[in-house]
């Protein structure tokens, strides 16, 4: 997977992610907008077949669309890794 930052300004960040698809797009901009410092997420597959998942953070003051983006990420990390614990429980009883 790789990452192409394709704007970045005071509280603004657009990226390009190679590899991936509306699914971690859809969760990343999910846990962006429970940021109380987030004025915007929102992601755009420009086409299905050519194009690479473009994910837009905008926010409010001086927080860090980076900062933002990050702790999303984490956020989805700590959930893929609360279901996979789940998963083995209920299918290794």
């Amino acid at each position: 997977m790789k990452i192409k930052v394709l704007k970045k300004s005071g509280n603004e960040l657009k990226i390009e992610i190679e590899g991936t698809s509306h699914g971690l797009c859809n969760l990343i901009q999910k846990k962006l907008l429970e940021d109380q410092n987030v004025d915007l997420a929102g992601y755009d597959v420009p086409h299905p077949l050519a194009s690479n998942p473009v994910i837009y953070v905008r926010m409010m003051g001086n927080a860090k669309p980076e900062d933002a983006l990050i702790s999303a990420a984490e956020k989805v990390r700590e959930a893929n890794e609360a279901f996979s614990k789940e998963l083995a429980r209920v299918f290794q009883a």
